[in-house]
């Protein structure tokens, strides 16, 4: 009888992590105004890829074997080719890029950050962002 409780349990504590999970995928959060003030010093690779160089960057990890990472790109072209020159894609493969990833705290592909033109990280989504969520972070800054 014990066993079958601990069972439930499990199943239902599993079934609420899982729900929470699917309920942050692809939603951009914000990080504050303070958040990695200086990213591109983090990392040389940020300050290569032009992050903090006056115009706002949106990054977005990614890598060969990574299914979901097709529609970021999709996503992402769809809403700078809106309004060109507002914003710049940049696509680190996660391979070829473990050590920035792992200092910016990439835990899953795709994962997108948004930076302003400073070079300081002001939202990321794990997933895929939706048009609208990314139009909307980008004319915020």
């Amino acid at each position: 009888m014990i066993a079958v409780i601990v069972l439930m349990v499990v199943i239902v504590a599993t079934l609420a992590v899982g729900t929470a999970l699917r309920t942050r995928s692809g939603k951009l959060r914000t990080t504050g105004d303070d958040a990695s003030v200086g990213t591109h010093e983090l990392h040389p690779a940020l300050a290569t890829a032009g992050v903090g160089d006056g115009i706002p960057v949106v990054l977005h990890f990614s890598a060969p074997w990574c299914g979901p990472c097709a529609a970021v790109r999709r996503v992402v072209v769809q809403v700078l080719d809106r309004d060109p020159g507002r914003a710049r894609e940049v696509e680190l493969d996660l391979d070829e890029n473990p050590v920035l990833a792992r200092k910016l705290g990439v835990l899953s592909l795709p994962t997108t950050f948004v930076f302003d033109g400073e070079g300081r990280e002001r939202f990321r989504a794990s997933g895929v962002p939706s048009a609208d969520d990314l139009r909307t972070a980008l004319s915020s800054l």
